[in-house]
């Protein structure tokens, strides 16, 4: 690729991101816009619809930078929880990372590149014609002592990753054990679920429950409550919520109207009365089917157990509670808003079988991903364009054409395909037998992630058949001079891709066009304003996973390209202002993992350090450096075996809180503060 097609493609995605922070400015100004960019506002009565006209809601400004930068962490903690913070925290700890990369990268090793002359000199009068293959490097030739420069480089940035990541993990581990200090005791906290409960001839689960708890753990049990079949039941109880919600929302709005025709005749009614009326037939409805539920016949082999103590919780759900590993299963209890109840009834062989099923679902759904990876790798040569397509050859050889085909259109192309990989990946994780929302979130990350890592880097890198991708990973001797001769080649296309899917995506995030294009569809059809929106929450399955991959690239390619690091930076300053901005306006929490993404966040950086490290490995076999090559032998061994200490150290404490907390208990902590 030409600097003069990056450019073009800098210039593209420049002129949408002023493009959309503008009508941002002007439509979250809007009364009509207001469900769209500020509905945790809107919900939480911070806000108020303005129905008077201002011709100030027309200027753009950007008094929205200034609050979403003066947001304080503890404030962040407090009205978004500490999934939250830890999401923030991942863009500042990457922030850091490329800073430090940065300086080393741009100031250091981008001018050694430049200097050497192994491809062709730089022409600075026309720089915008020369490849960008000239500031890697590839440039540099073998057995430059040159080299040595990116060989400390290499050495220095993951010395300085390692730290971060032992501080970063220290810190949130500490935040996550004071927000359980911190917070008032939960039910949940004192509950386990119990599934795959044996029920023995002439009795029913309840009576197999209590005889099972009170037999084993005689001391701390205290209740239990059986899992019932109740759709019917959780459909009532959710239009109950939304008529209430609705009532609530007129008497709080004297702006609102209050009355409605309503039948053939057009009656004139009081939406209270006519909400208050629907809500008593609701209630009714309710115990009707309560009565129903608790009969024995609709029980399900699964119910909550509560316990006198949070630390007689732990030791059930800790300890193995039947010979038979697949009966008496216990599980820590969700949160109520966190609960998944499809799952609740299935047995252990079902959940197995689940898994499986999602396991086969995810590799079909890798190879055929590769089919649009393949065109758009056969966007980015123009060569492989005109075999393919010999009627446009006279279109391809305009220069704005052409930068604009390899230089945007593949990234564009790849970056609208991978938008329909998170919902699919949800669905997936929601089948595999998770009883929270939250498990099936993180279920769903670690998929998004690994197959953006596979499908976008691996087969981006390895352009091929299948079997010659697979081929490359059953020959372990050889991948580390596989990943030498291909990663740097596709420095250019990994650029581009930072600014086109990286700029974009962000941008697109604060302008929210999907939400706001269904408000404009959906209003003539809304018969009055008094229906209740629902708050969005953010997908953390789509977002966590993005920030990842290019820190991936980030990490690979600073020492490789370095040109791709000031792309990067300007992607994450920008998602450091627009994603506290979309905590304070947009997404409001659900449920609370209290922090659980950081482990997929840890894992990921010690894979981009491990693969970094390996293509310096055959990098600097390939040039001819064996010393530099043996030298750097040593790292990917240490960064494992750090990887392994963080492991025993902290991971504990993000899978079950320890029993010295569970039994310091928050008063005395907070008499300790």
């Amino acid at each position: 690729m030409l600097v003069s097609a990056l450019l073009t493609s800098v210039g593209i995605n420049s002129g949408l991101c002023v493009l959309f922070f503008t009508l941002y400015s002007i439509l979250r100004k809007q009364p009509t816009n207001y469900e769209v960019y500020i509905p945790r506002l809107i919900a939480e009565g911070s806000s108020k619809r303005r129905s008077h006209f201002n011709l100030e809601r027309l200027i753009p400004s950007p008094g929205w930078v200034k609050r979403a930068w003066k947001l304080s962490e503890e404030d962040l903690l407090s009205t978004s929880g500490l999934d939250a913070v830890v999401f923030m925290r991942v863009i500042t700890f990457s922030l850091r990372v490329f800073l430090f990369a940065g300086v080393i990268g741009i100031f250091v090793l981008l001018p050694v590149n430049c200097s050497g002359d192994q491809l062709h000199d730089i022409d600075f009068a026309d720089l915008s014609n020369n490849s960008l293959d000239v500031f890697t490097i590839s440039n540099l030739s073998s057995g430059s002592k040159r080299l040595w420069a990116h060989f400390s480089a290499v050495y220095l940035v993951t010395a300085f990753v390692c730290y971060l990541l032992y501080y970063e993990y220290k810190c949130i581990t500490g935040k996550r054990i004071d927000f359980f200090h911190l917070t008032k005791p939960q039910p949940h906290q004192f509950t386990i679920l119990v599934r795959s409960i044996p029920v023995s001839a002439g009795s029913s689960v309840s009576e197999s429950v209590e005889r099972f708890f009170m037999e084993y753990h005689p001391s701390t049990y205290l209740s239990h409550m059986v899992v019932h079949r109740s759709s019917k039941l959780q459909s009532l109880i959710k239009d109950a919520k939304k008529l209430y919600k609705r009532i609530t929302h007129l008497q709080s709005e004297p702006n609102q109207p209050q009355y409605r025709h309503v039948g053939f005749l057009r009656h004139r009614v009081d939406l209270v009365d006519h909400y208050g009326k629907k809500l008593e037939d609701i209630e009714e409805n309710m115990r009707l089917e309560r009565s129903e539920v608790s009969l024995a016949t609709q029980e399900v082999r699964a119910a909550f157990v509560s316990f006198k103590s949070r630390y007689g919780a732990a030791v059930a759900f800790h300890m193995k509670q039947s010979i038979n590993p697949t009966e008496w299963v216990t599980e820590l209890a969700p949160e109520p808003n966190d609960v998944y109840w499809p799952f609740f009834s299935s047995s252990f062989m079902r959940r197995w079988l689940s898994k499986i099923v999602v396991i086969v679902a995810c590799i079909l759904l890798t190879i055929l991903f590769l089919i649009p990876v393949l065109v758009v790798q056969g966007l980015t040569n123009l060569n492989q364009l005109e075999i393919w397509f010999p009627s446009l050859k006279s279109i391809l050889t305009i220069t704005f054409v052409s930068q604009v085909i390899t230089g945007y259109l593949p990234s564009l192309i790849l970056q609208l395909f991978l938008k329909i990989v998170p919902p699919i990946m949800e669905f997936l994780s929601s089948i595999q037998g998770y009883i929270c929302h939250s498990d099936i979130e993180k279920s769903a990350c670690n998929k998004v992630l690994w197959f953006t890592i596979w499908n976008i880097f691996f087969a981006t890198v390895f352009s091929g058949s299948v079997l010659y991708q697979v081929s490359i990973f059953l020959d372990p001797k050889h991948i580390p001079a596989k990943l030498a001769s291909a990663v740097p080649a596709q420095a250019s296309f990994f650029i581009a891709y930072v600014v086109t899917s990286g700029w974009t995506s962000t941008s697109s995030e604060l302008f929210r066009i999907i939400p706001l294009i269904w408000s404009l569809i959906r209003k003539p059809f809304t018969c009055c304003s008094d229906e209740e929106f629902e708050v969005p929450s953010i997908p953390y399955h789509r977002d966590i996973p993005r920030i990842l991959f290019f820190g991936l690239l980030g990490i690979t390619y600073f020492f490789l390209a370095p040109l791709i690091l000031p792309f990067l930076l300007v992607y994450l300053c920008l998602a450091y202002i627009i994603y506290r901005n979309q905590f304070l306006n947009v997404y409001a929490p659900k449920y609370e993992t209290a922090g659980k993404f950081w482990p997929i966040v840890h894992n990921s950086m010690i894979f981009s350090l491990v693969l970094m490290q390996a293509i310096a490995i055959g990098l600097f076999t390939l040039k001819k450096l064996p010393l530099a090559s043996t030298l750097i032998f040593p790292l990917p061994v240490l960064t494992l075996l750090f990887n392994e200490y963080c492991r025993k150290r902290f991971l504990p404490n993000f899978i079950a809180y320890p029993a010295e907390v569970r039994i310091f208990t928050s008063h005395s902590r907070v008499s300790q503060l």
